[in-house]
């Protein structure tokens, strides 16, 4: 007997990859005018900026997401008293169905928004920093990188241009539209992004989500990958380089307003995660800016 073998249609095909960015910008900058000839999406991760472009003129915020089209001229500025921290990735792609999402903001939803952190940190893995680095002409891949990462980029940026395309076109259930979770571990997550800036304790949540330390750490270890201590921490600090980064705190005050209960510990949770104090870390941010 003589088996047929069914090929794979491609609708969509990622062929290369120009520019893999995570910006933390400051309150008011402003990029100038570009236009290239591969796709470039922009997605807000937190805050807000305006974006003019030939098919869109308006608003990101919070969890939106825009596609500009090869050749479209586009900019974007920051707002006054905002400092949005925002991933641009630039590709190549044979597949004109992406130009739906130039015209109006899509907003992802919590499975989107993991997946698109996970393939931006597929893509850290293959490609050096700096990626805070406007106008950047070449990014230079690591001298080692993790075996097929270059093409498990490939695959998961992929995988969530298409998983992006179905929802546009409603082929998903109506199940994945259902509200969010609210119990289990789903709802403890919730209520740490909701509540990090105030005390949480393990005996708190417990109580309010009915379970015991054990379980709920391994939980949580287990959905989240982290800890829930260090991962109120990463979110804290989060809050804090955009507070910094809009210039209108004091430390001692960013620190109290995400929760820290002193400023010698803010600085030093602070120094672990970014890998640089908090002074070192604006002028960082100054400097790759303004080149």
């Amino acid at each position: 007997m003589e088996f047929h073998v069914n090929k794979f249609e491609q609708v969509l095909n990622v062929t290369g990859i120009a520019n893999l960015h995570y910006f933390e910008f400051t309150p008011q900058y402003q990029t100038i005018e570009d236009h290239h000839n591969f796709f470039e999406l922009v997605y807000v991760d937190k805050g807000a900026i305006t974006v003019d472009a030939e098919n869109y003129s308006g608003m990101l915020s919070d969890n939106q997401l825009l596609i500009h089209r090869p050749n479209e001229v586009h900019s974007l500025t920051c707002l006054e008293g905002v400092a949005p921290n925002v991933i641009i990735i630039g590709f190549e792609c044979d597949s004109t169905a992406l130009n739906i999402f130039s015209s109006a903001p899509v907003t992802l939803k919590p499975s989107q928004k993991k997946m698109l952190a996970d393939l931006l940190k597929e893509g850290m893995s293959v490609y050096a920093p700096p990626y805070n680095m406007p106008y950047t002409k070449r990014m230079h891949k690591r001298d080692v990188i993790p075996f097929g990462a270059d093409q498990l980029l490939k695959i998961k940026l992929e995988m969530f241009l298409i998983l992006l395309l179905r929802g546009a076109s409603r082929v998903d259930s109506p199940a994945a539209e259902a509200a969010p979770e609210t119990g289990g571990i789903a709802g403890v997550h919730r209520y740490v992004c909701e509540h990090y800036n105030q005390k949480i304790t393990l005996e708190q949540l417990c109580l309010l989500f009915g379970t015991n330390k054990t379980t709920l750490c391994d939980e949580f270890r287990v959905a989240y990958g982290d800890t829930i201590f260090n991962y109120i921490n990463h979110l804290r600090v989060k809050e804090a380089k955009a507070l910094m980064r809009e210039g209108k705190y004091l430390i001692t005050d960013i620190s109290a307003r995400v929760g820290f209960s002193s400023i010698h510990y803010f600085c030093r949770v602070f120094k672990r995660i970014v890998g640089q104090p908090p002074k070192d870390y604006m002028n960082s941010i100054k400097a790759n800016l303004d080149m």
